[in-house]
This record gives C-alpha cells, sequence and structure tokens, in this order.
C-alpha cells in the first residue's frame, strides 16, 4: 500500500465534463429530521439529548443506491456542506447533481441539534485567530513546515474579506467532552444508517473518528468511508506553537527528541484512533490494553516520528472490510502526519486508498478543502473513486 496505490490513483484520475453548476436541478424529495435522541433527567427537566439534526436531497435523476452522509468537523455544522464561504456550491450539492441521494448531519449539540447545556457540560469553541492560523491564513504564520504552501483558501483569508467573515460566522461551540461527543454521535449515526440503508460515509477532521468505529457497529451499512483528513494523528495529537488546539498549549506539551516544531499532546488515546472503545482482534481489556511505540526516526524531516502498536499488532475488527479513501491536502497542519493515520490503520489491517492531493496536481490546499477554491476538483476525485470502487448498477435493459 502507500506509494504504489497513489500512483495508480494519480494516473487513473483526470479531468471530468460535469452538470454545470447553475444549471436547474430537480429534486424528487428533500426535507429535514432528527435521529438519535433520548429523553433524560435534567434540573428538574427531561429534555431530550444525543439526537442529530439530519437534512436530505434526493435527485429527480437518482442512479446510485447509495446515499452518502455527510459528517462535518470541528466546531462546524451541516452547513460547511452545503455552500463555500464564498458563495459557490459545496460538496452536498456537487454529489446531488451526480445522482445520490445525500444526508448532511449536525452532529450531537452542533448547530440545529441544540446544546443541553446541563448534560453535555462545558463547550469550547476556535478563536479568530485559532480560524486564520489554521485555516484561512496559514501561509502567513508558517507554524509547521508546509504551511507556506498554502494557496487555495477563498479571498484575504481575514477579517473584512466576506469569505472569510462568511466562514467564522459559522463557528459554533462544541463539547469539550470529547469521549462523550464521539459515543452520542457513533450512536446517532448508526441510528441514521439504520433508517437510510448502506450508506457512504463522508467524514472530515474530529468527525474522522467516528467512522471507524460506526463501521464496527453498523458492518454491513457502511458501504465506503471517505475520510479528508479524518482526525488523528493516532496515539497523540500533535502541538504545534500558535493558539491551543483541544485546550493543550505548546508549552505544556510534551517535548519530543529530534525535533523543536512538533510536541506531544500528553492526553492517550486508549484505543490508538479514537477516544471512545474500539474491537480489537485481540481484544482489549484491563489487563491487556493496547501497548505504543514511536518511530525511531521521521519519514521526512517536515513530518512527525509516528506511534504504532508494538508488535504484534491487532487487528482492528470489521472496519477494513469496505473501500476507504483518505484526501491529503498538501499545506494543512495534518501534512506533517497524515501518514502516521493511514500507517497505524495498515499495521491493524485495515488498507486504505491514500491520495495525496498534490500528488495528483491540485495543490495548495489546507484543511477546509472541501470550502476552498479548487473544492469542485477534489469533489471530482471523489467521485471518480466512488465510480471505481461502490460503482451504480447498470441500467436495466428494456
Amino acid at each position: 500500500m502507500g506509494s504504489a496505490g497513489i500512483l495508480l490513483i494519480a494516473a487513473a484520475w483526470f479531468p471530468v465534463i460535469a452538470p454545470a453548476a447553475d444549471a436547474p436541478l430537480s429534486i424528487a424529495s428533500q426535507g429535514n429530521f432528527y435521529l438519535g435522541g433520548r429523553y433524560v433527567e435534567s434540573n428538574g427537566d427531561l429534555p431530550m439529548v444525543g439526537q442529530v439534526y439530519v437534512q436530505f436531497q434526493i435527485p429527480q435523476d437518482r442512479r446510485h443506491p447509495n446515499p452518502i452522509v455527510m459528517v462535518h468537523g470541528g466546531s462546524q455544522t451541516g452547513s460547511g456542506w452545503i455552500s463555500t464561504p464564498d458563495g459557490r456550491e459545496g460538496w452536498a450539492t456537487y454529489f446531488v447533481r451526480r445522482g445520490y441521494a445525500v444526508y448532511v448531519v449536525d452532529q450531537v449539540a452542533r448547530g440545529r441539534s441544540p446544546y443541553i447545556a446541563g448534560v453535555y457540560g462545558p463547550a469550547r469553541t476556535q478563536t479568530r485567530e485559532y480560524v486564520m492560523q489554521r485555516f484561512s491564513t496559514s501561509e502567513k504564520y508558517n507554524l509547521w513546515p508546509q504551511a507556506k504552501l498554502h494557496t487555495q483558501w477563498p479571498g484575504t483569508g481575514g477579517p473584512g474579506d466576506a469569505a472569510f467573515d462568511n466562514y467564522f460566522a459559522s463557528n459554533v461551540p462544541s463539547m469539550e467532552d470529547r469521549g462523550m461527543q464521539s459515543r452520542m454521535n457513533v450512536d446517532a449515526l448508526a441510528a441514521l444508517l439504520d433508517r437510510v440503508g448502506p450508506s457512504i460515509v463522508v467524514v472530515h477532521s474530529q468527525s474522522g473518528q467516528y467512522g471507524w468505529p460506526l463501521a464496527q457497529e453498523r458492518p454491513g451499512l457502511v458501504k465506503a468511508i471517505v475520510a479528508a483528513e479524518p482526525s488523528g494523528p493516532p496515539v497523540h495529537d500533535v502541538v504545534v506553537p500558535g493558539v491551543a488546539r483541544f485546550g493543550m498549549v505548546f508549552e505544556n506539551a510534551t517535548a519530543v527528541e529530534g525535533t523543536e516544531m512538533f510536541r506531544d499532546d500528553p492526553r492517550l488515546k486508549r484505543f490508538g484512533l479514537s477516544d471512545i472503545p474500539m474491537t480489537y482482534d485481540p481484544p482489549v481489556t484491563a489487563q491487556s490494553p493496547l501497548e505504543f511505540v514511536r518511530q525511531d526516526k521521521g519519514e521526512a524531516p517536515d513530518r512527525v516520528r509516528c506511534w504504532r502498536q508494538k508488535e504484534p499488532a491487532r487487528r482492528l475488527v470489521a472496519v477494513g472490510e469496505r473501500p476507504i479513501l483518505y484526501l491529503a491536502a498538501e499545506a494543512s497542519f495534518y501534512a506533517p502526519y497524515n501518514h502516521c493515520t493511514v500507517g497505524y490503520l495498515d499495521q491493524a489491517d485495515v488498507k486504505v486508498d491514500y491520495v495525496q492531493l498534490a500528488e495528483i496536481g491540485l495543490r495548495g490546499n489546507g484543511h477546509m478543502m472541501m470550502m476552498e477554491k479548487n473544492s469542485d476538483a477534489i469533489a471530482q476525485v471523489i467521485v471518480d473513486w466512488l465510480d471505481k470502487n461502490v460503482p451504480a448498477p447498470a441500467p436495466s435493459a428494456r
């Protein structure tokens, strides 16, 4: 796996003439619903918690039996899949135009999924400076080696620019309790798949850690996973200078021998890829926990030394039983460690198609690739991959 798979996909990818974004779009059905909630006692009331808001569109010309379920990342809502900050059609509409039914989720306690503070506890959001450092103008801060390559954010990337202001207006608080957040979202997404049937699950960033346990919870219903820089890296988050991520400032992070630019978040992901339990073979127990080791040397000077399982590695049950696409952006703050997540999955017997966008001519992207200037070209990479790996049935003869 790895470079051979990348070269194969790169050779096969080419731009496709697609339906125009301004062409009329015929919708057979659209609407919204809530799913996955339960009543709990809180402060003398019985609020509903754990539910997700789901917005859907089903095209008149539906050509694919498996719908696409889209799950946004941290401090975002499903609105980021609908339109880009500069007003272009987002990935959700792009897929609808290509004959997919699309279900867009607002995660538990985000956006139109209400935040019940008495149950969910404290919230955290992204500051304006964090957004500029990590997403819109990372090339100006240069906090990680690849940041200087960033070119694709629409507009100037700062306050007063219409695209930036529109994006920053979409930021919402999310649960500080990452374990509760993960458990509730996996449960709600499982209920969504029970309702809509076998689906292609698209995750990004923070929601990436839901895809792996969801595949274990509903192995027959996760048809494929498309992971746009899913939550990572394994075992310990990487900390760089600048505004704190997940509340961990660079000065309080664990120094790593051999590098001054990367540090480890001392908090451990006990199940490697997730804040919640996942099923391994042999099983993980209190008496037999996962053990981890770090690479002796990084793969390149601008990449971190990855954490892996200590050999003999355990297999992640069920996750690898479907096609998985992993998209990596050239300039993202994930660029120093995307390969760590791919390597961890490979060691756990989960093979993925690892597509580094720069290797197929899509350069300059940051972490929010679905909102950047070349977002349509990246969406078409996904469409082409799905055509190959989850093809629509041939039209029946008449």
